[in-house]
């Protein structure tokens, strides 16, 4: 038997490509629900700055307090939100790897021959494992969604010491007016800095390292 007959791949059969179609709605069915459940902790850290800024705003004399402890429920949602999207990339990159190497060959009448497709999948749901690591989904939830919500807590934030009780003309009064207790104003803004630029450098590592990926696949068909 000649490598090139060895090499071909097998053709599905009618109740083979049935039980496929039926695999995929499945995939794309659970892609959609953890999909859903991203937004959820999305939209528990949107309400929960929006509370927290009722708070702080609801007049010149209330404490920006509130804006720095929602940082403490950003992270926690964050937290459980790069968790799910760990779930969500398994069943979002399956479904996408049937419509690369089932669906679009058979709407273009091409062979199903795309580097042993069907052996990574079925190693998959052998061995069924994250595609993506822990940090790297952080990293791509803040770069979605989470920089934007760091970013308005951020000026929300600076823009209450700036106003309230009354306009701010001098730099040491506003780092006065940033003092938590004992601790002093220079204190919080430099946490305050670093909180940001953490989130930053990592969403930018992560967006880095997924573009390299990327380039040294060169277009190799691998799950995640």
């Amino acid at each position: 038997m000649s490598d090139s007959t060895t090499s071909e791949t097998k053709e599905f059969s009618a109740a083979e490509i049935g039980a496929l179609a039926h695999l995929y709605r499945g995939e794309v069915y659970r892609s959609t629900i953890w999909r859903t459940r991203l937004d959820n902790t999305t939209n528990w850290s949107v309400v929960s700055l929006g509370a927290a800024m009722s708070i702080s705003y609801s007049s010149s004399d209330a404490s920006p307090l509130p804006l720095l402890i929602v940082g403490v429920l950003i992270w926690l949602f964050l937290a459980l939100e790069a968790r799910r999207y760990r779930y969500f990339n398994v069943w979002r990159a399956r479904a996408r790897w049937l419509e690369k190497h089932m669906y679009t060959p058979m709407l273009n009448r091409e062979n199903y021959n795309c580097r042993n497709w069907q052996e990574i999948l079925a190693n998959d749901y052998l061995k069924p494992e994250y595609h993506v690591g822990y940090f790297t989904a952080v990293g791509r939830r803040i770069r979605r969604s989470y920089l934007w919500i760091l970013l308005i807590q951020t000026f929300a934030y600076l823009g209450k010491l700036f106003i309230h009780p009354f306009p701010v003309r001098e730099l040491g009064l506003f780092i006065d007016r940033a003092d938590v207790g004992p601790i002093p104003g220079e204190i919080i803004l430099a946490g305050g800095v670093v909180y940001i630029c953490t989130f930053g450098i990592l969403a930018s590592h992560v967006r880095h390292q997924d573009a390299r990926n990327a380039r040294a696949r060169g277009g190799v068909n691998e799950m995640g």
